[in-house]
């Protein structure tokens, strides 16, 4: 018998798979893919197949970039293989701060 928690990743992929593509959607996959750390200093929006990822730096854009290969293979786990084609990001300096309160929507 395998623990309750062993099974979760597996029914939280299904079940977001199956729920149709919102913001929110896309905004609690890309936390999952990602981790809070990452989540905390970004802020995201997909446009047609792109995920556009705002960073509070660009150290975290380049982060974002050399990782792009492991996150949209997450992403795709998640949200299904046909919907993030790519990732591009965009610095903006004022979402760090903005982050203590809460993710401000690009």
């Amino acid at each position: 018998m395998r623990p309750l928690a062993h099974g979760l990743p597996g029914a939280l992929t299904e079940l977001l798979k199956a729920a149709p593509l919102s913001d929110g959607k896309v905004t609690f996959a890309w936390g999952a893919a990602v981790g809070p750390a990452l989540e905390h200093v970004t802020a995201v929006k997909l446009e047609g197949r792109v995920l556009l990822v705002e960073t509070a730096s660009a150290q975290w854009s380049r982060e974002i970039m050399r990782s792009s290969p492991t996150i949209l293979k997450r992403l795709r786990g998640f949200l299904g293989a046909d919907v993030v084609d790519r990732i591009e990001t965009r610095t903006n300096t004022n979402l760090q701060s903005a982050t203590r309160d809460r993710r401000p929507a690009i």
